[in-house]
């Protein structure tokens, strides 16, 4: 059934229409601004022509609240939540519901975007999101899911807002997003079997974090700019059986972080066929993080490609490292086969001392350190420290790209 709503737009008349309208309508609205929360309580399909029927909220609570199956929102700009995180107050609340729909909405000025709660098989798609104008701290979730499984969140825009989060949510497709300006990207707890593709991610603190997680494939994602003290691309904490496919990490803090992952003694990580490229740090080891296998990744232009903060066990050389390439390998390949003749080692030599003090770090690239370094190799008073051990590794990032070797 076809509903018109009246272009008199005065008082909640939408709320009204919505109560009118039979389940299973369709209110079409034309451009105007339609003041007051709304509740909708029954499968109802509501639809803004082109974004230009503006949803305005009171100012305090949540803009849309879906307390029903079979409910869509799109093309609406909906605007103006109130501002109080206890409450969550959102631009659209979803709870306990199934096949739920937020597509080519515009959300702005509102704490919380999308909030999900128990939410299944739902589309949130083709979104444009921004928080509050508050600090990065205080702003809120541009999407929230929150023991929801089997949802497709795809192609949204997400600016200036403070996380995506998936927690305790399971089954999610999260593809072809891109997020800016943010605090995490992505974050992820105890959550698993989650597909992870094609999102970018740039100038944020953190590009996708999972926690306490497992069974989940992170692939095609292209992570740029997290910075500062925080800043990282991909990190792994307490996960297992995870695999990290065919991404690029540029010009961050730390690529990839990871810290005491794989969680289970009898599962592994994959992280293969990555580019990590001009980063501060390439991989950051932290705690006890073995049973990786490394396999296939491009490092290049990396300040260090691998850092392992334990001072008193090293742990990144317990992982299986094979076929990657690594632009400061020194030798040959005499036979042609685009494998180098001798295994790639990387040691802790004096000009890596800043990860023990890191106040060393001040004279890094410095004469005295490179005097020191280049010593420290051709003359060792004492067995470098061993990071890693890699076999294999390939002579050409390109042949590595097309899969020549």
């Amino acid at each position: 059934m076809l509903w018109s709503v009246s272009a008199l737009l005065a008082g909640n008349v939408l709320q009204q229409a919505i109560d009118g309208a039979a389940p299973g309508s369709l209110l079409e609205l034309p451009a105007g601004d339609y003041h007051g929360n709304i509740v909708i309580r029954k499968p109802l399909i509501i639809d803004g022509k082109n974004q230009k029927a503006r949803i305005v909220g009171e100012g305090n609570g949540t803009v849309v609240t879906i307390r029903s199956n079979y409910v869509t929102l799109k093309n609406l700009t909906i605007l103006h939540s109130g501002s109080e995180h206890e409450k969550v107050d959102a631009a659209v609340s979803i709870k306990k519901a199934k096949h739920v729909t937020v597509d080519h909405c515009r959300i702005d000025d509102c704490l919380f975007g999308i909030d999900m709660e128990q939410v299944s098989h739902s589309q949130i798609t083709r979104n444009w999101i921004r928080s509050k104008p508050f600090s990065l701290g205080l702003r809120g979730d541009a999407i929230r899911l929150w023991y929801s499984n089997d949802n497709n969140v795809s192609a949204n825009h997400i600016t200036h807002s403070r996380d995506m989060v998936v927690w305790y949510s399971h089954g999610n497709t999260i593809a072809d997003n891109f997020g800016e300006y943010s605090r995490y990207s992505l974050h992820f707890m105890y959550a698993g079997r989650n597909l992870v593709t094609r999102n970018t991610y740039e100038h944020n603190s953190v590009g996708i974090f999972f926690m306490y997680s497992q069974d989940s494939i992170a692939t095609k994602n292209v992570i740029k700019s997290s910075i500062g003290t925080t800043g990282l691309g991909i990190g792994l904490k307490d996960c297992s059986n995870f695999t990290l496919r065919d991404n690029t990490v540029i010009y961050c803090a730390r690529g990839l972080y990871i810290d005491r992952s794989p969680f289970q003694p009898d599962q592994r990580n994959r992280i293969e066929h990555n580019r990590i490229l001009y980063n501060s740090v390439g991989i950051n080891f932290h705690s006890l993080s073995i049973a990786n296998d490394i396999v296939g990744n491009v490092f290049k232009g990396n300040i260090d490609d691998v850092y392992d903060d334990d001072q008193v066990h090293i742990h990144s050389v317990q992982n299986h490292w094979e076929g990657n390439y690594w632009d400061s390998y020194e030798g040959f390949d005499r036979n042609g086969d685009g494998i180098g003749d001798t295994p790639f080692h990387l040691y802790y030599y004096a000009d890596r001392m800043w990860m023990f003090d890191p106040n060393v770090k001040f004279f890094y690239a410095s004469p005295v350190i490179s005097i020191m370094n280049f010593l420290a190799k051709l003359a060792p008073l004492s067995q470098p420290l061993e990071l890693l051990e890699d076999p294999k590794p390939v002579m050409s990032e390109t042949q590595l790209e097309k899969g020549k070797v």
